[in-house]
């Protein structure tokens, strides 16, 4: 099984309630493969570079999860089917993403601690 990491862009045409459904919908054709969601973050309504289909902000949400080789076609093709969808990205994590990923939810990384914790072994 191959770690993934995707960013999905919904419309925001759409209601809170409704990108929720969205979501579960999502979360469910990845479980229903045998994948499993290893994280996952809402990063709400947020503007964009430039307008996708006279659209200047979207919906972004993450997804981190493991799945099969062979899922990943079937995950960007109901990602492309579905028209609340403006965009998406999936990328296959390296062992380096993977651990820049696991210390970035453990707050290692942009912390007053890290960051303490740093300037402390450079002084010595």
């Amino acid at each position: 099984m191959t770690q993934y990491e995707s960013v999905i862009i919904i419309t925001p045409v759409l209601s809170e309630e409704q990108v929720k459904d969205s979501i579960a919908k999502f979360r469910q054709l990845i479980t229903s493969e045998g994948g499993k969601v290893m994280f996952e973050d809402a990063w709400g309504l947020t503007k964009m570079a430039y307008s996708i289909d006279k659209k200047n902000s979207g919906f972004y949400h993450l997804f981190e999860f493991t799945a099969k080789d062979d899922f990943v076609s079937k995950w960007e093709l109901t990602l492309k089917r579905d028209e609340r969808v403006l965009r998406y990205m999936t990328i296959a994590l390296d062992k380096h993403s993977i651990a820049y990923n696991q210390r970035r939810r453990n707050g290692e990384l942009n912390s007053q601690k890290a960051k303490k914790a740093q300037s402390e072994t450079q002084t010595a």
